[in-house]
């Protein structure tokens, strides 16, 4: 395997890595209880997906 031949410099490791980043997920507004969801996901509230109730919610 090819080594390299010269050490990188912190800095262009760091320039390399500056798009290495978290991105928040994309939350939708339930349309039946108005909490918050993933989009294409159940609600975890309520139980709802596309209008029909998917799951029944234990209530604590």
């Amino acid at each position: 395997m090819p080594l390299p031949k010269r050490r990188h410099s912190k800095a262009r490791g760091r320039k390399r890595r500056t798009h290495y980043k978290l991105t928040a997920p994309n939350v939708v507004e339930c349309p039946n209880c108005h909490g918050s969801r993933l989009p294409h996901h159940i609600c975890s509230h309520c139980g709802f997906y596309d209008g029909r109730q998917m799951v029944q919610v234990k209530e604590a």
